[in-house]
């Protein structure tokens, strides 16, 4: 009867000590098991290579970002290169693959929204001081894994839900909603690179109206000098 009270008093106080944690320390978890805040505080510039598969199609993809500087994505589809850049201030998309025969402004709002692009750190990292807000909100099982589930209002004012791993604490999927809509992007293969760093290699990433891609990165480099000329569209 003793050992069974025990256990009892264990399973309640366990089950309590989960539910007690805050925001703040599953994000100082997160952030220890993606490498930790002094690692990621050196990243400056991060290019991802790879490529994204869709319907039958292969997508090659370049993504450059300089910290809070610009951040571009190179798209190579069926032969035709497209690019969408985002600025602190603009950004401009050249599409051909859907009939665009000129660079197109970004609407201030959609900037606006796309301005954590920009932060190749991560919005846990100093989030306070970049403006951002967390919340706990429960915990909810995504992709057959029990997670905590956070909501970040960013100083934009989108808003971002987090999955994180309860065991792992590593993220498993983000739902970003910005202008109506939510775009959910799953990540996985998680990769532990020579800066000490932890990154997701494989993610499936939204493409608006519903549609989806599998995105594999091939080569991460970090750190590597980008000419701030690369964020202005080509004339």
């Amino acid at each position: 009867m003793v050992k069974f009270f025990s256990l009892f008093v264990a399973v309640v106080i366990g089950s309590y000590a989960a539910k007690a944690q805050t925001a703040d320390e599953i994000i100082a978890k997160h952030i220890e098991a993606i490498g930790g805040a002094a690692n990621w505080k050196k990243i400056s510039s991060v290019i991802r290579t790879g490529s994204m598969s869709l319907q039958g199609i292969t997508i090659e993809v370049t993504q450059t970002t300089l910290h809070q500087k610009g951040s571009r994505q190179d798209l190579t589809i069926m032969g035709m290169n497209n690019y969408v850049i985002v600025t602190p201030t603009e950004g401009w998309m050249f599409m051909p693959v859907q009939q665009q025969t000129e660079v197109q402004k970004m609407p201030d709002e959609q900037v606006k929204d796309a301005q954590e692009q920009l932060d190749v750190q991560g919005s846990f990292i100093d989030y306070k001081s970049k403006g951002h807000s967390f919340e706990l909100i429960g915990s909810e099982t995504v992709e057959g894994v029990d997670c905590f589930k956070l909501k970040m209002t960013a100083k934009s004012g989108v808003f971002v839900t987090y999955f994180i791993d309860k065991k792992t604490y590593n993220l498993v999927q983000s739902v970003r909603t910005a202008e109506g809509n939510e775009l959910v992007t799953t990540f996985s293969d998680f990769k532990k690179l020579p800066e000490g760093i932890v990154v997701a290699m494989s993610s499936v990433v939204p493409l608006g109206n519903g549609i989806t891609a599998d995105f594999t990165v091939s080569k991460i480099e970090i750190n590597k000098p980008v000419d701030e000329s690369l964020f202005k569209p080509a004339k």
